[in-house]
């Protein structure tokens, strides 16, 4: 029975990686395999799934407003696909991530989804909340901050290393840009000082 699936992380976890591993397995098994990544991060180059380790496969683009099972449905005519794989999957909107689970249901295909849970301010993206309510599984996918904790959290630097407390919750960017951390090291790296009730 096919599942909606979202796996979760910080930046620099190796989604991408994690992605095209199971993308690999399902091809060297025989399998067709659709992937799908969004038009917003192009670092990559467009229409392109990579890891920062170096492997990378071409991909189709959702943009903002496209009906991702329509596309998914057109993908289908052209022959059987043994699983639909989206990277970047913070970047879909929550009538996207629907759209996703009724091609689960109504047209029985498995979709892996990967994608960043929360952003530079320690906000939900509309894609990952969706997930997060209506995906059948979640995984998260583990990686570390430089002090070896367990990175749950994101910060922005802007261009002279300074953390950013406000902007847009969508910027493109790698490493120059985010820095994972511990929720403990993102409280410290915002400012938010550490409570205690009792003087």
């Amino acid at each position: 029975m096919a599942k909606l699936y979202f796996h979760y992380s910080t930046m620099n976890a190796g989604k991408s990686t994690v992605l095209l591993q199971a993308a690999h397995n399902y091809v060297e098994q025989g399998m067709e395999v659709y992937l799908l990544t969004s038009g917003i991060d192009d670092r990559a180059g467009k229409a392109r799934i990579a890891s920062r380790i170096g492997i990378a496969r071409d991909a189709d683009v959702f943009g903002p407003d496209e009906d991702v099972f329509v596309k998914i449905e057109d993908r289908l005519v052209q022959g059987p696909v043994g699983c639909v794989f989206v990277d970047e999957a913070q970047f879909l909107s929550k009538d996207q991530v629907w759209q996703l689970a009724c091609a689960v249901d109504d047209l029985n295909v498995p979709v892996m989804c990967y994608g960043i849970r929360v952003d530079f301010q320690g906000e939900l993206f509309p894609g990952s909340a969706a997930l997060l309510a209506w995906a059948d599984e979640m995984r998260e996918v583990r990686t570390i901050d430089p002090s070896g904790k367990k990175a749950t959290m994101v910060i922005r630097k802007d261009a002279d290393g300074n953390v950013v407390k406000s902007g847009d919750q969508v910027q493109v960017g790698g490493n120059e840009t985010y820095v994972s951390l511990s929720r403990r090291g993102w409280r410290k790296a915002m400012g938010d000082k550490p409570r205690n009730s009792r003087k």
